[in-house]
Order: C-alpha cells, then structure tokens, then sequence
C-alpha cells in the first residue's frame, strides 16, 4: 500500500490553496490526498476525501456534523470527526504525513486532530496563528507549526511561497523514516531542580545497564509530553519519581498537572515506579504574582522569575486524594516509593521547606487510599528522597518490574 501524504482544510473557502499544497507534494514525489472538512458551501476543487466521509466517522453520524445551522457547533463536531477519521486513517496504515492550513477557526479545527496522532507521525499545520501563543493548538504533541505571513486567501506572491515551503516540508519528512540505530527499551523519568540528585543517580544507572531514559522537566507540560509518548508506544515504562504537577493542579500554581495526568494507567499496561518528589510545593512566577491569599505562606524565592510555596497538610492530603483513585486504576506493575524523610532539597533538615508533620499526612493518606495488590505496592523507604540509598532502591525495585522488557 502506497501511504499519502494527508492535506486537510475547509475545500469550501481554501480549496485553491489545497490543491496548489498538493500539486507541490506531487512535484516533490509524495502522494497527496485532499481532505475536505468545510462545513459551509460546496468544495471549491474535488476533494478526494469528502467532507461527507469525514463527518461520518462522527460518533453519532454523519447528521451531527452537518445538519448543525450553527457554524460554530458544526465546526466543532466536524473537528472531533476529524479526530476519528485521521486516527482510523492511520491505523489502517494509510497516512505517511498530514498537513492542514487555516486561520482561527480552521487552526481550532484541524490541530486536535494533530494532537491526537502519535508522537514522530510528520505533521504540519500552516496558520495565521502561529506567531502567537500556540500552547492552546499545540499541547504536548510535536506537529509543526507554520506562520503564514498573510492570510490563507487565495494565491499570491506571499501565500504560493509559504504554503510550497509547507508542501516540501511534509514531503520530505514523509518520505524519510528516522530509525535508531539500536534499539534499547525506553523509560520517561519525570525531575524537577530539587530532585535532580535522586533522577540523576538513578539515570546514570539505568543507561549503564542499556535503557535510553527521557528525562521530563516536571513543569506540567512534561509530565503530559511523556505520557503522550508512552501512548504512542514510544515509552515503555515509567519513572514518575517527580510528581510536583500535582501540587499546582490542586492549589492553582503555575506548573498544573492536567486533569487527565495519570489517566495512562489505566489505559496502557505500562510498569510504573512513582514517588512523590517536589510535592512539598506549589510554583508560582514572580513574587508579585503570587495570589494575595497566600502572601504570608511560607515562600521561597527560587530565582526572580520563579516562586514556591510550601504545602500544607490539608493541601498534601487533598493531593493524596486525586492521586489515589488514579493509582488504584493502574493495569500494570506499580510501585510507590515513600521518601520518609524528605521529598525534595528544600524539604531536609536546615531548609525552609523542612516539614515532616505535613509530609505524614500525605504519605498516611495514600497508604489508606491506595488498594495495594501484588501488582500496586507501598514501599516507605527511612531515608531522603536525594539520598544515593533511595536511588538504588529505585532502580532496583524498577529492575525487578521491568525485567521482561529489560531481558527482550
């Protein structure tokens, strides 16, 4: 099967502009499909994927796309068909690239499809929005993102340059495959400043005994980009020895979780060893950013731009709360590694987050929460989450979950 290069775009206001896209792909030696999702009047050129197919993969048909009057209601559910349609598309086998072009509305519609696709998949998105904040269209997937300089309105001087530089770019990385030249099995490790003593012990240990380790910044956007790559099958366990994001998603700090952070467990059988790293804190920016509700918190300027507030007991134990049904829905081996003396550099005898009462109630919590099975295990360890003995409990209680991928 010849697989195509997927150009997808609403035919019944950019239809010129997609086939001009696709006769560039032609030229560069791709296979261009055109993919209509326009939900207004008739395409402008023949589109070889109507608008009708792809409204058809609608959860509830084809009628919930375009029987909308509502432009804005018909444009969102043409997007989540989209979805359905790009990711069947791709599963078949079919798809060896896709790029989309829009302005505001086309952008919203066609990026979440983007998102949904797996993380190396080549994909390009040409936009009159991507000179500004992307983070809204982009999230955590790793599809390229265009400015189109002028509208995407007819062909001009402007408009044939970039959208051709477009074509020739999903061409060329459709057409050549990145392979590793050996394979090794793959873990995300998630690590923040203040546990990077305890992700870089066990780092080097991991690599020493030949796993490639993904190392993830615990900023929010890192813990959901490695997740993102353990679904697309690129991670094949987890280190979430870093789980900070938590903190900012239930007290509102800056670095938030996601609602949908640790939804992995229980969709992937992917071998987990969790610890609770950095959890001592909540990270806001400037110290003049800080809520007025929590001024007279204890603070610690981290660095001008960066400032943290340490948890209380009440937060740690709320923390413990959204983690734990998480946790019990796991399908694979996991184990949690309780730090008992401390989670993080400030959370240690002399520094300013030292506070082993608030830490209790969040390790009490999640003993009481969490339903510990033969396969989903507590272990507390009488040491610091930095110190060399947690490492090497980490790795080795990693090694023994791991085994089967580490021996393949």
């Amino acid at each position: 099967m010849t697989r195509a290069i997927y150009a997808v775009g609403t035919m019944d206001t950019k239809g010129h502009e997609l086939a001009y896209i696709a006769e560039c792909i032609r030229a560069a030696g791709g296979t261009p499909v055109l993919v209509d999702v326009g939900t207004g009047e008739s395409a402008q050129v023949p589109a070889e994927i109507t608008r009708e197919t792809v409204a058809a993969s609608h959860p509830q048909g084809q009628n919930a796309v375009l029987a909308h009057r509502d432009r804005g209601q018909a444009v969102t559910a043409m997007s989540q068909a989209l979805q359905v349609f790009l990711l069947d598309e791709f599963e078949l086998g079919k798809v060896a690239g896709v790029i989309g072009i829009g302005g505001t509305g086309g952008t919203a519609l066609i990026s979440p499809a983007l998102r949904a696709l797996p993380i190396g998949v080549p994909k390009l998105l040409v936009s009159t929005v991507a000179s500004g904040n992307t983070a809204p269209y982009m999230g955590t997937s790793d599809f390229a993102m265009m400015n189109s300089v002028v509208d995407v309105a007819g062909l001009n001087r402007v408009s044939r340059q970039v959208l051709g530089n477009a074509a020739h770019a999903i061409a060329g990385m459709s057409a050549h495959e990145t392979l590793s030249s050996e394979h090794k099995p793959t873990v995300g490790m998630t690590m923040f400043g203040v546990t990077t003593p305890c992700v870089t012990q066990v780092r080097e240990a991991l690599e020493a005994a030949n796993w490639d380790c993904l190392v993830f910044h615990a900023t929010g956007a890192g813990g959901q980009a490695m997740e993102k790559l353990a679904a697309s099958a690129l991670i094949e366990a987890l280190l979430d020895l870093t789980t900070t994001e938590v903190a900012d998603e239930v007290v509102g700090g800056v670095f938030k979780a996601g609602r949908g952070r640790f939804d992995l467990l229980a969709q992937c059988e992917i071998p987990c060893v969790m610890s609770l790293g950095a959890l001592d804190m909540v990270n806001f920016g400037a110290l003049d950013t800080v809520p007025e509700e929590f001024r007279q918190r204890n603070l610690h300027v981290h660095n001008a731009q960066v400032t943290l507030m340490r948890t209380t007991p009440a937060e740690n134990r709320e923390f413990a709360r959204w983690m734990a049904p998480k946790i019990n829905r796991s399908l694979a081996p996991l184990t949690l590694l309780i730090p008992e003396k401390g989670v993080s550099l400030l959370d240690a005898p002399g520094q300013p987050f030292h506070a082993p009462e608030a830490n209790e109630v969040l390790f009490n919590e999640l003993e009481q929460l969490i339903e510990q099975t033969a396969q989903r295990r507590i272990v507390r360890l009488p040491c610091h989450i930095n110190d060399p003995e947690f490492a090497r409990a980490t790795v080795r209680e990693f090694q023994t979950l791991t085994s089967p991928l580490s021996s393949s």
